[in-house]
């Protein structure tokens, strides 16, 4: 196979600025199989796959996209299914460019190849031609509990459900999908494809029970004293916002991001005729620099704003958001006002929002974080004219399940305690992980805590029995003279030589060995 060796990527076709920032369809529009083959071809497939080490799911990168190279789109896509519960919404918005982009060999003197496009494009061709329905492993015996359906929770349903476990999904609202569905907008995330990803789940046999608002209706020790689940997940979210604490933020027109953009894309405020009101605003103000704070100003834009402005204490280069949400947020006329930060809102006769007094910042010595400490510049207070004000400051988990579950640890900041990468809490048989124990981040790092604690969920068996010979590892518990499943031994076999140091295939050719030695069992 020739190698294609252009130094840039293949430009991902996109709405025209001025045409987009008017509507809330999808701005990138996809490569066409020509560019994914092409752009496949710009991979040299490194022996050592730096680019995998850099993906928090582990997908073997250089497989797929060799076999888009050839032309095989649905081979790639089982490669990537291996791994992945959700490629198509990873393949839009990961931060590729901090993780596997960002490890990938081309892009030491070049751009490096774009491998979330290409998984996008995969996962998009799958869901268009492809519609043969999952195999459904047999009930293995085991229950399992999921509290969240966002990226962490579907992510351990889906890996628990495939290894035959009957896995439950408790979500607080009326659909399912967490952080996917309420908080970013559909411009970047159509919500019908996060809709199929959860239908696919579905398929997979796993249940979803929505309206349901575990330390309220439930509560873990309920849902397993009393419903029967050996293992809890705690996947419920970093949903609670933060507010700087400044005169005036009570007043009409001040959102918290969450709010408003739950009220965008949750409940569909920006069609007509919904049900959902939002305010029609003429100049707003969004304070933050995250890909939040992106979000809810591109969202603010679509709605009819005149002017929309990023308030964000430092400066451009220090922006925490991806640089590619940054340049479409530029190239749909967002404002940006860096080195600038509120310290009041003010409001007109009626309580409304009608301005905001700001200060200028300059940037002094490194903080504690590593960045530059934002100081503010004496005698610099000017007033911002706006109507409406969002704070996106970050969020942080909301106390209730904590709150109800005695023994279930957390810190200052009220995430959830963990043991290391297994997420197992303080409670036995009780794990978390993504935003409830690391606060805000992002979709793939929350899916990676959710495949690490399914592997450690499936790990339990070998917990409860220890084979009756001299072999030291240990085996899940099959019913003896029956078939015993060998991808549960391989998967556990794979997460207890990462724990121990061993060799996986070590560990599972001897698993499988005195299994059947001591089960009388075939594999």
């Amino acid at each position: 196979m020739a190698f294609n060796m252009d130094p840039k990527k293949c430009p991902m076709p996109t709405q025209d600025p001025n045409v987009r920032n008017k509507n809330f369809e999808e701005v990138a529009l996809g490569y066409t199989e020509e560019m994914a083959v092409n752009e496949a071809k710009r991979c040299i497939h490194c022996k050592n796959k730096p680019c995998q080490t850099g993906c928090p799911v582990g997908i073997d990168i250089p497989e797929f996209i060799g076999h888009v190279a050839e032309g095989d789109f649905e081979a790639a896509y089982q490669v990537i299914a291996r791994s992945s519960s959700l490629p198509a919404v990873c393949g839009r918005v990961c931060p590729q460019e901090s993780q596997c982009e960002g490890k990938c060999t081309r892009g030491i003197k070049n751009e490096p190849v774009g491998i979330g496009r290409l998984e996008r494009f995969v996962a998009d061709w799958h869901r268009e031609n492809v519609h043969t329905a999952p195999i459904v492993p047999a009930w293995n015996g085991h229950k399992v509990a999921i509290i969240g359906a966002g990226p962490a929770g579907l992510t351990a349903a889906g890996d628990l459900a495939k290894l035959g476990y009957k896995v439950t999904v408790y979500e607080a609202l009326h659909v399912a999908g967490g952080v996917l569905m309420y908080g970013i907008p559909e411009f970047r995330l159509p919500k019908a494809i996060v809709q199929q990803e959860i239908d696919g789940l579905k398929k997979m046999g796993v249940d979803f029970e929505c309206n349901m608002v575990i330390g309220k209706v439930l509560t873990i020790d309920e849902l397993m004293d009393e419903y029967g689940y050996e293992a809890v997940f705690v996947g419920s979210g970093a949903g609670l916002p933060r507010f700087m604490g400044i005169p005036g933020e009570s007043l009409k027109g001040v959102y918290s991001a969450n709010e408003y953009l739950t009220r965008v894309n949750l409940m569909k405020a920006y069609q007509p005729g919904s049900r959902t009101p939002i305010m029609k605003s003429c100049a707003v103000a969004v304070v933050g620099g995250g890909n939040v704070a992106m979000d809810a100003a591109r969202c603010a834009k679509r709605l009819g704003a005149e002017q929309v402005y990023i308030v964000y204490r430092r400066g451009m280069a220090e922006l925490p958001a991806r640089k590619e949400e940054v340049e479409h947020a530029e190239e749909e006329g967002i404002i940006f006002k860096t080195l600038t930060n509120p310290v009041e809102v003010l409001g007109d006769e009626n309580g409304c929002v009608k301005g905001m007094t700001c200060v200028e910042m300059e940037l002094g010595e490194p903080d504690a974080s590593g960045r530059r400490r934002p100081i503010v510049k004496e005698g610099s207070e000017f007033v911002l004219n706006v109507d409406t004000m969002i704070m996106a400051l970050g969020t942080s988990p909301n106390p209730l399940i904590r709150s109800t579950t005695p023994g279930l640890d957390a810190d200052k900041h009220g995430c959830l305690i963990t043991n290391g990468p297994d997420g197992l809490t303080s409670r036995p048989m009780v794990y978390a992980g993504g935003d409830a124990v690391t606060g805000a981040a992002t979709v793939i790092q929350a899916m990676g805590a959710g495949k690490r604690a399914a592997k450690a969920i499936a790990a339990l068996p070998l917990e409860r029995i220890v084979l009756e010979t001299d072999c030291p590892y240990m085996a899940p518990e099959p019913v003896r003279g029956t078939r015993c499943d060998s991808s549960l031994i391989r998967y556990v076999g794979e997460y207890i030589a990462s724990v121990k140091g061993m060799d996986a295939e070590e560990v599972f050719r001897q698993t499988v060995e005195n299994a059947c030695q001591v089960y009388n069992l075939s594999v």
